[in-house]
């Protein structure tokens, strides 16, 4: 049986419950998903509603039915869920350190300026970026490609591909996401390109 060390009630309740919201989510029924888990469907029936223990090999067979991990299956909300940026005033950024992964960091950052027409001056590094325009409209260079990035739309890409970021028509604000590598990437390229690619990000360690 699966021996839960703290707040057994809550946390046995929290498991019970994500696997059924797991399941509604996929849109399977009881059936489907006790197919997939090799169990009878009374048995995950008693599961969801409490009235079966949480057996280990049960959840393991269920967390790779559900396309989970037992982990994340067994995970409990941390009591910081809430975080404030770190400002940093001499870059005009705001950066937000991704619990879960610590690898992860997100920047926000106005742009006022278009990106470079030289493409000597595009990026490139290992690692992956995500950005979301929050306001105004931003021109992504990427490659030989030129992507008019909206307000409310988001872009995605491998920053091994020659890459840069500037405001289009006025200034925008960008949420950017960077992978470890692609954060590394920023910090060994130094300020001296700081309008080339947004963002370069502070080095804090």
């Amino acid at each position: 049986m699966l021996r839960m060390e703290q707040d057994d009630g809550d946390l046995d309740g929290l498991v019970r419950k994500r696997i059924r919201a797991l399941r509604v989510a996929q849109g399977w029924s009881l059936e489907e998903l006790a197919g997939r888990a090799n169990l009878s469907q009374s048995s995950l029936s008693r599961i969801e509603n409490g009235q079966r223990r949480l057996a280990l090999d049960q959840l393991v067979t269920l967390a790779r039915a559900l396309d989970t991990t037992l982990d994340q299956l067994v995970e409990t909300a941390s009591d910081d869920v809430i975080t404030s940026p770190m400002i940093d005033g001499a870059h005009g950024l705001m950066r937000w350190p991704v619990k879960g992964d610590p690898g992860m960091t997100v920047v926000r950052q106005r742009m006022t300026e278009p990106p470079p027409d030289n493409p000597a001056r595009m990026r490139a590094h290992p690692g992956r970026e995500w950005l979301v325009v929050l306001s105004g409209t931003a021109t992504l260079m990427l490659g030989h490609r030129r992507f008019r990035v909206e307000t409310n739309q988001a872009a995605e890409f491998p920053t091994m591909l020659p890459h840069a970021i500037g405001a289009e028509g006025g200034p925008c604000e960008i949420l950017g996401i960077f992978d470890r590598d692609a954060r590394r990437g920023h910090l060994r390229e130094g300020r001296g390109a700081a309008k080339d690619c947004a963002p370069d990000l502070p080095n804090t360690t």
